[in-house]
């Protein structure tokens, strides 16, 4: 396909109501997880966006049938699947590649895997995920290919060296299809791994303890078919509090999932951005403080990702682009990527008034006036970062290399500018 830009207009205010997509971070597992029953899966709300496309293409691959019956509701039966030799460029264009091994291996009892692509902000690794397996049965050989191999998988005790999200997934769904009970340790407890959880139960697993740090999986389940709804993105919720802060406008979020925004929303209020709730919606009203809460004491304050329930790293791009525009001194601690905060060099070129003091420390001191520029989106939180940077900047911003934006979230550029925003997509969608 060819590349995408944004030319961005900045410096206008926004308003009206905007509904979070589907949760990409829960619907990709999910459609993989679909691979292991043989009977039709449902799934709607599912985001429509670059990511979902190249994985249901992969799944299609294997020999599932998978339809998009509505523009977000799509259709999968994997009654006979084969463990194929999956497409090394689809594969390198997502990382969510790795989430086909679990159904694959229960399925087939054998998977092969070009390696896994996806956003380049630093090591992933992917050790968990082999230590996982192999304790639950599998040989593992990892070469130029990534190879399972499983005759029978079994329960076992599963302690994961890391809370890694998708190696929790993979070890889940390869759980349900084991034989015994499994206990999964230091598993990863993200509303998307919550969301993966409860599809499983709707097809007929018997899990217990979602949402906590310890899984409890007994196998083998017979799974049948189901309809199920993907969770809203609270990741997309937390960028449209920042978009609302950045540019002072109020924005009403519906159905914005607030059970799952208890950790985001006090990030934003140490940045001196508080959020109403009425019902399920969120509500940023305009006249925010805007001024960075001190420690105690007057000290600088700091704002880090940790595993969830803390505050999620894929908000940290988010939160430092908010943060220049707020009034104060905040340090920001991206603990898990180290290349996640490389984009902060387009943010100073544009005004911001940031030092990168290592791969994952930045001091960000505000309020800075940004200024259009052009820059390259790298990954798609940073990307949408710089989208939020260049809706409030003065002057006209070019965003080269927005493929990366469009494939975490859906048709930004029209929902946003819905609300106000003037963002021209080349090229135009036909």
């Amino acid at each position: 396909m060819p590349p995408i830009q944004y030319i961005v207009e900045g410096g206008r205010r926004l308003s009206g109501t905007i509904e979070p997509s589907g949760n990409k971070n829960s619907a990709l597992p999910i459609i993989a997880a679909a691979l292991l029953t043989e009977h039709p899966v449902t799934l709607t709300n599912v985001p429509r966006i670059r990511d979902t496309e190249t994985l249901v293409e992969l799944c299609r691959s294997v020999g599932a049938t998978a339809e998009w019956t509505e523009r977000n509701t799509l259709q999968i039966h994997a009654k006979e699947i084969r463990a194929a030799d999956l497409d090394p460029a689809l594969c390198a264009r997502i990382r969510a590649s790795i989430l086909l091994a679990g159904p694959l291996l229960a399925r087939c009892g054998e998977v092969a895997l070009p390696p896994p692509g996806g956003d380049v902000i630093g090591r992933r690794r992917l050790d968990t995920h082999f230590l996982a397996f192999e304790q639950l049965g599998a040989t593992v050989t990892a070469t130029h290919r990534l190879e399972f191999r499983a005759t029978r998988l079994k329960g076992a005790d599963v302690f994961l060296d890391e809370p890694s999200v998708t190696a929790t997934e993979n070890a889940l769904v390869a759980a349900v299809a084991a034989r015994g009970t499994t206990y999964l340790r230091n598993a990863a407890s993200e509303p998307h791994v919550q969301d993966l959880a409860n599809f499983l139960i709707a097809l007929g697993a018997k899990i217990e303890g979602v949402g906590t740090n310890t899984i409890i999986v007994h196998g083998p389940a017979t799974l049948g078919s189901t309809t199920f709804a993907i969770q809203p993105d609270h990741i997309e919720v937390g960028s449209l509090i920042g978009l609302a802060a950045v540019t002072r406008s109020p924005l009403r979020i519906a159905r914005a999932g607030v059970e799952h925004l208890r950790s985001i929303r006090m990030g934003f209020e140490r940045l001196g951005i508080v959020c109403g709730v009425e019902g399920d919606d969120l509500v940023v009203p305009s006249g925010q403080t805007m001024k960075i809460q001190d420690d105690f004491g007057g000290h600088v304050p700091k704002l880090e990702d940790q595993p969830w329930p803390a505050f999620p790293a894929d908000l940290m791009s988010i939160a430092i682009v908010t943060a220049t525009q707020c009034d104060g001194v905040i340090l920001m601690h991206e603990k898990m990527f180290e290349s996640r905060m490389f984009f902060v060099d387009n943010l100073i070129a544009m005004g911001g008034r940031i030092v990168l003091c290592d791969p994952h420390r930045a001091i960000v001191a505000g309020p800075s006036r940004l200024r259009g520029a052009p820059m390259n989106s790298p990954d798609i939180r940073a990307g949408m970062a710089m989208l939020l940077a260049a809706v409030c900047a003065e002057g006209t911003s070019t965003i080269n290399n927005a493929d990366q934006i469009e494939r975490g979230y859906e048709r930004i550029d029209e929902r946003l500018n819905a609300l106000g925003a003037k963002i021209k997509r080349i090229p135009a969608r036909s």
